[in-house]
């Protein structure tokens, strides 16, 4: 098996570090780096998880969930680096699972289950129909943070990864949109073990839709300027035959949603020019 280092962001995790460290430890023996990525904790989540045997990195001030894994990729010396979280919510025994199909994928995922159709299983539900499309691929856990990854992948897409939670769906949009491969595999998920989630639905999940949005502008464009034209043009050729069969007029509002299509559609070719440019970058 190539070399690999699991990275765990964690902020205030107390409660949970020292239970997962073990857990882990238990998991994959020796054969694995465990890194804590500290992101400027006010409890002792940092000292504990020394003490566990885990190898600490502080941030001098908190930057983010995101930030915390872009800061393990960069020490990480590892092949293949498995990202999980601290809050207890990942089975550490799922990662031999992740870790068996590396040899055949650039990105092993973990897929929970959204089957409950809690408030939060909706929304993830509505992310994946939306991802996938932009993708044209079946995504079934967008925003899951375990997954194992090869680092030299991943480090061509560290100036796209956002600081915050969302880095997952940044990182897996990426890959699948440079034409690398992934895989998802079900995972075991719980509720935290204790503490209070991070994640505010209405916060994240806003951000979560921009980013979404934002990676298919960088490198498909057309996914999202064409319908946009398509919808303005119809609405234009629809309003214009409405005027025309009731007063026999072209009307001014016909003519600015016309246009409008013509415009949106026009920037779509050429931010879909620009796209691939920009794909040169990830290949250096």
């Amino acid at each position: 098996m190539n070399s690999f280092e699991i990275i765990i962001p964690a902020y205030n995790e107390e409660e949970n570090i020292a239970g997962l460290i073990r857990t882990i430890k238990e998991t994959v023996g020796e054969s694995g780096k465990i890194t804590v990525i500290d992101d400027a904790s006010e409890d002792q989540t940092a000292e504990i998880a020394a003490r566990g045997g885990a190898e600490v990195i502080r941030h001098p001030y908190r930057i983010g969930n995101g930030a915390c894994v872009k800061t393990g990729l960069r020490r990480s010396t590892a092949e293949i680096v498995v990202c999980m979280d601290a809050d207890g919510q990942h089975s550490p025994k799922d990662i031999p699972k992740l870790l068996s199909r590396m040899e055949d994928f650039d990105m092993v995922i973990g897929s929970r289950d959204f089957s409950k159709l809690t408030s939060r299983d909706i929304a993830n539900r509505l992310y994946n129909l939306f991802a996938g499309y932009v993708t044209l691929f079946k995504i079934q856990d967008l925003t899951s943070g375990f997954r194992a990854v090869k680092r030299r992948e991943a480090l061509k897409f560290l100036y796209l990864l956002p600081n915050s939670f969302s880095y997952p769906t940044t990182l897996t949009l990426s890959f699948l949109k440079t034409g690398r491969t992934i895989k998802y595999i079900p995972i075991t998920s719980s509720a935290r073990k204790s503490g209070k989630s991070k994640i505010n639905l209405t916060k994240d999940g806003t951000r979560f839709f921009l980013i979404i949005l934002k990676i298919a502008i960088f490198f498909s464009p057309l996914r999202v300027f064409l319908p946009l034209s398509a919808l303005c043009f119809c609405a234009g050729g629809l309003y214009y035959l409405y005027t025309f069969l009731n007063s026999h007029r072209f009307t001014n509002m016909s003519a600015l949603l016309l246009t409008t299509s013509i415009i949106i559609f026009m920037l779509g070719l050429i931010s879909e020019q620009i796209a691939q440019l920009r794909l040169e970058r990830t290949e250096d």
